[in-house]
């Protein structure tokens, strides 16, 4: 019985989304996975900085950063073996 269709319809998408960028990590090589996670560590030391001064435009990036480095993490992990 589906008691919120639209809602769990967005968590199917978001699913799909999450692993559509994992298989274009996956064609990536391992020197381009390094250099994005060390953007994407840049941005989060960022935006930790915003928040101890004070001002953070988008705080849901913390949550999305940490996911993306932990993807890109595992894909280079998937690639030593």
């Amino acid at each position: 019985m589906l008691l919120n269709y639209p809602l769990e319809q967005n968590l199917f998408q978001d699913s799909m989304a999450k692993q559509k960028k994992t298989e274009e990590l996956r064609g990536l090589s391992a020197e381009d996975l390094f250099q994005k996670q060390k953007g994407l560590k840049k941005e989060l030391f960022d935006l930790y900085y915003q928040r101890k001064v004070g001002r953070v435009e988008k705080p849901h990036r913390f949550k999305e950063i940490r996911k993306n480095i932990a993807r890109m993490m595992t894909v280079i992990r998937e690639k030593e073996i």
